[in-house]
């Protein structure tokens, strides 16, 4: 009765209580069971307890929109000759289709990663994808140069989205010891896409118009942006918390219409008592959450204050930099080399890179199985030794190090597989020894793009985002100058010259990793971003 009487003193000018609402909240159950039915609150469900069977579609689905994404940087390079002839233009200035397009691609993600953060993943998708339709529409019904140089670059810029916060979809829906699989997908998916592009578009160039490049690329982009549009579900935890919380809350405003006031609520956070209160749910995400101007701020200046003073960050970034330099040089020197020195054709170059699509694929399944076998053998050996706790200090794969033991040595893939490619350039050696040389130096870029990706979010937690959009402006604005002197670079230093340069300065950055894993403890300490945590 006593209950009763408290729960009759509330009405509409009872003060609201508010609690902040978590996704481990336990709710409390109406007081009345005759007032409006509770909504469905199953798909209010964190991320991180969907199941299995959901997150790996949403992992497929984000990884595929990587695949067409990369598609679309490697299928420009075997239309250049047509438009060459078409507009009238040199080949460097036709490859400044490529330079644009990773323009876009590193400038987008400052401002539109904010927009993530604030409105969620699916309409940042949405309306980023919409305007990757269109402007591949542009492209391919163009009648100028500068007309294509443009679209281009809008291109890139919606794009870049399908690559650059998938690693965010993987954090949203999986916990650090679980995001190697899906890491590893989606870096194989970026690689096998690039590889892909040259392969298709080179026998659609030496067959159709050139056009048809760009209209099949319509057609894949027009099914990608449906697909995501249809079946793709928000994965930001923040951004479903709040929907919870106001799907709550204008529930508890329809029992108030209908009469029914009041909810059992512990009167103070110690406290055992309980007493009817007139409840509300807020978030706390969204009080900390800044303006979009001041975020967007934050997220152009932090990205670069970390490059310049942060030395992890800096060697990383020169790292995969470099690494994906190499990667969009392909695209110049495979048909510059293989036509010169086994004379291939258009779409002959083109299925060269089916080399990059094997090299991708095994360094895929590989990085998927190789933590589990250290794993087991660690744990093996841990049984067998007097002092298991000594190979646990020295080899800690729960450490941000331990992403990069794999990487110490198959990113010696890469500089080899350079040197390899040089020097078996030569007309009297099978064109498949240096087809091998690429899917080699494949395997090696896939490791530092892998381990670049996974060490920067390890380590720098709550500033990752900063961190990885600083790499990435690096990685895709060297990505995309490097077409432009690939040619000259090739021809003035010989293909053995420019292999061996290359091949050295890969092997110089090879040193990054052993240092890491040798000093990065010490490294970190010093760090005031690494140390800070979320």
């Amino acid at each position: 009765m006593e209950k009763g009487r408290q729960e009759n003193v509330l009405d509409g000018s009872s003060p609201i209580i508010y609690h902040y609402l978590t996704f481990e909240t336990v709710l409390p159950s109406p007081t009345q069971p005759s007032a409006p039915p509770q909504p469905d609150l199953k798909k209010f469900t964190s991320p991180f307890d969907w199941p299995e069977s959901r997150k790996n579609f949403m992992v497929w689905l984000s990884c595929i929109a990587t695949l067409i994404t990369a598609y679309t940087a490697g299928s420009y390079s075997p239309a250049i000759g047509q438009m060459e002839a078409e507009w009238n233009v040199s080949e460097v200035a036709a490859l400044v289709g490529i330079t644009n397009f990773c323009c876009g691609f590193a400038i987008a993600p400052m401002v539109l990663a904010p927009f993530s953060e604030i409105q969620g993943r699916y309409p940042v998708f949405v309306g980023a994808g919409i305007l990757y339709l269109i402007c591949q529409i542009c492209c391919a019904v163009t009648r100028s140069y500068a007309g294509m140089v443009v679209a281009r670059f809008w291109v890139g810029c919606g794009s870049s989205v399908f690559s650059t916060m998938v690693g965010g979809v993987v954090s949203d829906l999986y916990h650090a010891h679980d995001r190697n699989t899906p890491m590893a997908l989606f870096s194989g998916g970026a690689l096998f896409g690039t590889g892909l592009g040259p392969l298709v578009s080179g026998f659609i160039a030496q067959n159709t118009n050139w056009r048809w490049v760009f209209w099949i690329q319509v057609i894949t982009c027009g099914i990608l942006v449906s697909a995501v549009t249809l079946f793709f579900k928000e994965t930001r935890g923040s951004i479903i918390l709040s929907k919870k919380a106001k799907c709550l809350n204008k529930w508890y405003e329809e029992r108030e219409e209908a009469g029914y006031f009041g909810f059992e609520m512990p009167a103070s956070p110690a406290s055992e008592k309980t007493e009817i209160q007139r409840l509300r749910w807020k978030v706390k995400s969204d009080e900390e959450r800044e303006s979009i101007s001041k975020m967007i701020g934050i997220s152009v200046y932090r990205p670069f204050h970390l490059l310049v003073t942060e030395p992890v960050v800096f060697f990383f970034s020169l790292w995969v930099a470099f690494a994906w330099a190499v990667l969009y040089l392909t695209f110049g020197s495979i048909p510059l080399v293989f036509g010169r020195s086994h004379g291939f054709t258009i779409q002959q170059s083109g299925a060269v890179f089916a080399a990059m699509i094997v090299g991708s694929t095994l360094s895929t399944v590989l990085s998927i199985y190789q933590d589990r076998l250290l794993g087991r053998y660690l744990s093996s050996s841990a049984k067998n030794i007097e002092n298991p706790g000594r190979i646990r200090r020295s080899i800690d794969l729960s450490s941000p190090e331990g992403r990069l033991y794999f990487a110490c040595i198959e990113s010696a893939l890469l500089p080899i597989g350079l040197f390899w490619f040089g020097w078996t350039q030569f007309s009297s050696i099978p064109w498949i020894v240096p087809a091998m040389a690429i899917t080699c130096a494949t395997m090696g870029i896939y490791s530092i793009y892998l381990a670049t990706f996974n060490y920067l979010a390890d380590t720098y937690h709550r500033y990752a985002s900063s961190a990885l959009a600083a790499q990435s402006f690096c990685r895709n604005i060297l990505g995309g100058v490097f077409p432009l002197v690939t040619v000259q670079m090739f021809n003035g230093l010989t293909f053995q010259g420019a292999a061996s340069l290359l091949g050295g300065l890969a092997a110089l950055l090879t040193i990054v990793p052993w240092v890491l894993v040798l000093y990065g403890p010490k490294i970190r300490a010093r760090s005031k971003f690494a140390g800070e945590i979320m």
